[in-house]
């Protein structure tokens, strides 16, 4: 046998050892740590396969050099935390990284098809291979996950073992191993087999996916969490498990909240302060205030004191109804207003310092020509900053159809922080003609065609809700339809004319009763990020060429006249006349997973035209 490479012993910048030299194990880059692999997620290592780590401990390993603290304030206080951490690098000059477990732990060996855990193969340390064969292991391909949020091994033992009447207390009692092989003639589940040594009949893998498949062999979810390491306790749970691909999109999927730096929030000053709100929130007069920040900071706060009282004002003035309505929905909802607000006023380059992290403002040429299309005007925002953070995740549902009871946190013990990026862009910012959308929305014919879609997704909804008292309703309005078919027209619209690629781009919409415009802005990580090129789009002239294209781009689909005349389509058909060929992007641009989308709101229907928001426009 070959012995193994020897493993180089890490060292810090100072030459001195970490304190636990754990094995390397590939790469991910800090974007995918909240969106794709974050805590509890399941990431592929050549032919290995891992759940990554929960955060208890991670104040202490990730190390502040690598892993610096991000303040915005806004979220923070919205997600109950002090601050946010940049995930730690991966690259080879990294101290540490993302921390991960070997999960599943069932294996099998493509030579000798035995299929044990993966201590059980006697494989030489650092590797991942058959002691016996020395071909590498295979992680199994299927997991179990019920909606609690909990993750488990397959049950391969119950599987293979169901016709013979052993219950579930003699599991591995057969004497006999377990083996797993493929039959070759297709890639279906057919075809895989799993067999035990001890002479029961060999089974395979088909209806393992049948939603009471696990629960026929008597099978509950025993409320394992292996992300957070062998010492923590099975919850209890007794829900049905779900069989899974290893891979599948269901078994994890991220809860992500964001903001913008806004004024008076968007310059820095208020960083040195992000431990202390909380108490200072509970003090009512000025003295009080200056007292506290003496004894916090030892003397001479950073921050004068007239600016922290008017931090404290805007602070309040973002709680919803008073403190008597702290339901996430209305504080998250107070958010957005005030973001809504300060789009619409804007926020002049010239009178702010070099260090502000929001500029935005009126476009230079005659906003009235954009007045006929049903657009009341544009701002440029040519400077923005946005903090986007991982609060929890979810398994086997969308995380924006279930309640917060369904939202799996990423560490066993509360923190003070959580994981977040910060991403700075520019975007171009549009309102629609208030008047004009009232009387739109109001359409008989309108009104009935949005129904559908609302009604289709609440019915889902209910189906996922685990407390049907607690059911959120359905965001889908006229209103919100339109803006959000609007936004993705644009943004197709821009990634041609613009020169961006359609991920670089994304969507914030702003549609509620007093509420209707959307921004369209670069906030991405990578280099298509501020060059000003989304910017010189926002002027009126140009700004009314690319509203003219889209939509009449919009209004040719090459699915017609499927895609237009379907009576539901998309995920669980809660699209109607939308699909990949025409308003769809990639999911990292939409906020609604490209859900709630219906083009024939923008352009009217052949035998309704009255539908289409712009159909003036299409008699031109």
């Amino acid at each position: 046998m070959t012995p193994p490479p020897a493993r180089r012993r890490r060292t810090g910048t100072d030459g001195v050892a970490p304190a636990r030299n754990l094995p390397r194990r590939g790469a991910v880059r800090r974007a995918q740590v909240i969106t794709t692999y974050g805590v509890g997620s399941l990431v592929a290592v050549d032919h290995e396969s891992f759940v990554v780590s929960g955060l208890d401990g991670a104040e202490e390993h990730w190390s502040r050099d690598e892993s610096p603290r991000i303040h915005e304030r806004r979220l923070a206080r919205l997600l109950g935390v002090q601050y946010f951490r940049l995930p730690p690098a991966s690259d080879d000059t990294s101290r540490d990284g993302l921390r991960v477990r070997r999960f599943p732990l069932m294996h099998s060996c493509p030579e000798c098809n035995e299929l044990r855990r993966h201590r059980e193969f006697a494989s030489p340390p650092g590797r991942s291979i058959c002691g016996t064969c020395e071909a590498d292991l295979v992680p199994s391909r299927f997991v179990t996950a019920c909606e609690a949020g909990h993750l488990d091994e397959f049950p391969y033992w119950h599987w293979v073992h169901r016709s013979s009447g052993q219950g579930a207390t003699a599991v591995g009692q057969c004497g006999g191993t377990l083996k797993l092989r493929s039959s070759g003639r297709s890639a279906s589940l057919r075809s895989i087999l799993v067999s035990c040594t001890c002479g029961v009949p060999e089974v395979s893998m088909e209806g393992a996916f049948r939603k009471s498949a696990l629960k026929d062999l008597g099978l509950r979810c025993r409320g394992t969490r292996p992300w957070l390491g062998a010492s923590a306790p099975a919850q209890s749970c007794g829900l049905t498990p779900r069989t899974l691909q290893r891979g599948s999109s269901g078994v994890w999927q991220p809860v992500l909240k964001s903001a913008l730096s806004i004024p008076p929030w968007s310059d820095g000053r208020a960083d040195p302060l992000a431990e202390h709100w909380d108490e200072l929130r509970k003090l009512g007069s000025r003295a009080e205030v200056e007292m506290c920040l003496k004894f916090a900071f030892k003397g001479e706060s950073p921050v004068p004191i007239d600016e922290v009282m008017a931090l404290l004002d805007a602070e309040r003035e973002e709680d919803p109804n008073g403190e008597d309505a702290p339901a996430f929905d209305h504080r998250y909802r107070a958010l957005r207003d005030k973001e809504y607000e300060r789009l619409c006023s804007g926020n002049d380059e010239r009178e702010r310092s070099r260090d502000e992290q929001f500029i935005c403002e009126p476009p230079l040429g005659d906003v009235t020509v954009l007045r006929p299309l049903g657009v009341t005007g544009s701002m440029l925002v040519k400077k923005l900053r946005e903090v986007r953070a991982l609060k929890a995740f979810t398994r086997l549902a969308d995380p924006d159809s279930t309640t917060e009871p369904h939202e799996v946190p990423l560490s066993d013990v509360p923190l003070q922080w959580l994981p977040a990026m910060e991403v700075h862009g520019e975007g171009v910012f549009l309102r629609l003609d208030e008047e004009r959308l009232d009387t739109w929305e109001k359409g008989t014919a309108v009104t009935a065609r949005v129904e559908r879609i609302r009604a289709a997704h609440q019915r889902v909804l209910e189906q996922r809700a685990g407390d049907p008292s607690r059911v959120v309703p359905s965001p889908a309005t006229p209103r919100m339809v339109l803006l959000h078919t609007l936004a993705h027209v644009l943004v197709n619209e821009w990634s041609l004319e613009a020169g961006y690629p359609a991920a670089a781009l994304r969507e914030r919409l702003y549609a509620a009763a007093d509420m209707a415009g959307v921004l369209v802005y670069t906030a991405t990580s990578d280099s298509a990020g501020s060059l000003g090129g989304l910017v010189a789009q926002g002027e009126p002239n140009l700004l009314v060429r690319t509203i003219r294209s889209a939509v009449h781009r919009a209004e040719w689909c090459s699915s017609d006249p499927l895609c237009m005349e379907t009576e539901a389509s998309g995920t669980d058909g809660l699209n109607l006349a939308a699909c990949h060929a025409c308003v769809m992007l990639p999911e990292t641009s939409c906020e609604h997973n490209n859900i709630l989308l219906d083009r024939a709101l923008l352009v009217g229907t052949p035998d309704h035209p009255e539908l289409g928001f712009f159909a003036s426009m299409m008699k031109h």
